[in-house]
This record gives structure tokens, sequence and C-alpha cells, in this order.
């Protein structure tokens, strides 16, 4: 599953340590993965170039901006470094100034990385999305919350704290739990079992995807996943199981798959939430598009996302 497969030490022990991310942040053999407006850098694709992550080295990094250790890539170094501040043109002459892993330079832009991460290497899309992550903590987090006065960065951007001294107040990566939940359906007549797909109002047209939605305070993950499924498409479940998580930093994210057997059948839509839902069989879904494709029809999720692994994971248990 994409953003799921990183290999890199996050060397929590180092994060506390000012002098050491000094001497790193210098070294030779430094990466820096530059964050610009959310987006992403990234060699252009081409038909000798494979996509892949780009990064800067320490002669070409502007001298501002918030800076997150993200840890080491064997020895490596490697920091995420915002640098939205720049301005289209500088972030063009910026992107020249990139090498891959290996050193070599390729034309790249910066790019969403919703679109870019699903062409990436496992170790590159882990990478990026957690450097977009960070980026956008620390830009969103500048005051604090308790009494109004700002907040700057510590252990290496994974902590923000109040520079008000009888405040002091300390604040950390926020993560979202939502629940993402595959609904099948077993007729009692043997006709072939059902998945129930929606498709947000905001959504380009024919996309269709699993149902979701955040945990709420005092609710667990299984209750979450009935819940929603019920308020969006009036449908009761049962039998909830998790299957798998996904970081997903757009903005700040965990997606916490599921599947869950309904009980009942009619759907009643909320249109606030859900445009349209219907069930599917196994034989429709296989005539799915993805979502990016501009022929017409119905479409399935971006293949970087875990509803597509759902779906994916359903059609392949076929008997």
């Amino acid at each position: 599953m994409f953003y799921t497969q990183s290999t890199l030490d996050r060397a929590d022990h180092i994060r506390k340590d000012s002098d050491t991310l000094n001497t790193l942040w210098k070294h030779d053999k430094a990466r820096i993965v530059p964050v610009w407006h959310s987006k992403s850098l990234v060699a252009q694709s081409s038909s000798t170039v494979a996509p892949q992550a780009m990064f800067l080295t320490k002669e070409n990094v502007p001298t501002s901006g918030q800076r997150v250790f993200l840890g080491l890539d064997n020895e490596t170094p490697l920091f995420a470094l915002d640098v939205s501040a720049l301005d289209d043109e500088q972030s063009v002459a910026l992107a020249a100034l990139s090498t891959t892993r290996d050193g070599h330079t390729h034309p790249s832009e910066f790019a969403d990385l919703r679109q870019a991460g699903p062409t990436l290497s496992a170790q590159d899309g882990s990478a990026l999305a957690y450097a977009r992550g960070l980026a956008y903590w620390n830009t969103n987090t500048q005051f604090c919350t308790r009494c109004g006065n700002a907040m700057e960065s510590h252990n290496g951007g994974h902590v923000r704290k109040c520079t008000h001294s009888d405040c002091a107040y300390q604040a950390f990566p926020r993560t979202d739990p939502a629940v993402i939940m595959l609904v099948t359906y077993t007729p009692a007549d043997n006709s072939p079992p059902l998945c129930l797909l929606g498709r947000s109002p905001g959504w380009p047209e024919g996309v269709y995807s699993t149902l979701a939605g955040f945990v709420e305070p005092g609710e667990s993950l299984e209750t979450a996943v009935q819940r929603e499924v019920r308020e969006e498409v009036s449908v009761e479940t049962t039998e909830v199981r998790y299957v798998a998580s996904q970081p997903w930093p757009f903005p700040r994210s965990i997606m916490l798959g599921f599947e869950a057997i309904a009980t009942t059948t009619a759907i009643k839509c909320d249109p606030d939430e859900i445009a349209d839902a219907q069930w599917f069989t196994r034989e429709q879904l296989k005539e799915f598009g993805c979502w990016g494709d501009e022929e017409e029809g119905n479409k399935l999720p971006r293949p970087d996302s875990i509803a597509r692994f759902l779906i994916d994971r359903w059609l392949a248990a076929a008997p």
C-alpha cells in the first residue's frame, strides 16, 4: 500500500540534540526534501526517466524556511524544508538545482503528491508523504491554543512550544483518525455478492469510492464505521473487521481500513455527504476506469488510496 513502506530510521533520540542536528544538516551526504505550498518535488516523467523524488543538498537550499529532521536513510541524514516563501519563479529555479538520491540531475517540478504518489517507489512516496505532513503541521501551528502567543519549533520540527514563559505549552504533530470501510452484502438467492460505493458531491462525475468519516470523541473505531455508514447512506452493518491502515497527509489523517457486512440494503443518501451510492458486483467494478482517466464512465479511486486497496482486495477474493 502506498505511503506505508518506509525503511527510514526516524532516529527519535537525535531530535532533542540540537548540536547533532546542526552537524547532520551540514553533512556532505545530507539530503533535503523541499515542500512548496504542500507540493512535492519530483522528476518530470519522460520515456527515459522513471518518476522519482528529487532532493536538495546543503549547497543549494534557501537560508530560511521551517526545517524538520525526518531521520536517517541508512547513513544519509534526511530533512524536510518548507520553501513556501518562494515565488513561482524562484521555485522553478530551485527545482533546477535538485538531484535524485544518487546525485543525478533531471528536469523536475513541484507537484501534488496525490497525482505523483502512485508513480513513485514505496521509499520515495513514503518520504514525501512524511515531509508533507510535518510541513503542513508546522505551518498551521503558529500560535498557542491556550494563550494565543507565538509557538516556536523544537525537537527537530516535531514539537512546537509556546514562547510565553508562563505558559510553555507544547504541541505535538496532530493526526486525525478516520475510518474507511468497504461494505459488502451477499444476497440469499445466490446472486453475485455486492459492495457499496458512493461518491462525494465534489468529485468528478463517475468516481465512486468506499465510504469514510472521522472518528468522534468517545467512540470506538468499530462504532464509527457503523455510525458513518448509517449517517451517509442509511445502511445498517455488522461484523466490522479491521484490515489495514494508511498515513494520509492530505492534510493530516490516518486512514483506518475496515470491512463490514450490511444487514440492510435500502440506500438513502445524506445529500450533504453523498451525491450517489450504489451496490455493485465484481463484474461491474472490473469495467470501471480509474480516477484521472479521461474516458467517460464510472471510475474507481486513485491507486495510491486505501480505498482502492480495499476494493482491489475484495475483487481478488472472488471464489
